[in-house]
């Protein structure tokens, strides 16, 4: 089964580096055209199904692309909405966020909380799809660039880059564990041991 990634086109707050995490923020037209993209992008493949967060900018991202497809939207998954960054979002951040709360950041979520979280939407979406669709589906799932990044990392043991809005990672599960083949639409190649 492989499952493609796709971080929520471009938001107001985006535009203005504003922290966005669980706020509810829509697209702006800049991201329903990325969307369109993606889905000119993922056009010409066979998918099963297309998923998202439940978040408007996620939701609507995965909308257009599913019609641009002409396939059906599925479900919404809580464990898909983006790390809450509590007190910090609707602000632009003049220092890098911390992967773990500190004293200047000493609400937002755990990183290892979010890559949790990311790692039981995608068994959750496996467990879900694999029997309506067969262990060859490949399934669209639409979410945001923090949860994306920490579940990245977590399957691939070391840190992912920023993820693009709009952008393609590919995921795969062989029956036994995840795989990353591409991050932000290149291929991904795991270091040699």
């Amino acid at each position: 089964m492989r499952l493609e990634l796709i971080r929520h086109g471009q938001t107001d707050w985006n535009l203005h580096d504003k922290l966005q995490g669980s706020s509810d923020v829509p697209l702006n037209e800049t991201g329903r055209g990325q969307a369109r993209e993606a889905a000119r992008l993922l056009s010409g493949e066979p998918w099963a199904a297309i998923v998202s967060s439940p978040l408007s900018r996620a939701r609507e991202t995965a909308r257009i692309i599913a019609a641009e497809l002409g396939i059906e939207l599925g479900d919404a998954y809580d464990e898909l909405i983006e790390r809450d960054y509590a007190s910090q979002e609707g602000q632009v951040p003049h220092e890098p966020l911390p992967d773990e709360p500190d004293e200047s950041f000493p609400d937002i979520e755990p990183r290892e909380s979010v890559a949790a979280r990311g790692l039981g939407a995608l068994e959750m979406i496996r467990d879900t799809r694999l029997p309506l669709d067969g262990p060859d589906a490949s399934i669209v799932v639409v979410c945001h660039g923090t949860i994306i990044r920490f579940t990245l990392s977590a399957i691939m043991g070391t840190e992912a880059p920023h993820i693009d809005n709009a952008a393609a990672n590919t995921v795969e599960w062989d029956g036994e564990k995840w795989t990353v083949l591409t991050v932000n639409g290149a291929l991904h190649e795991a270091d040699a041991d």
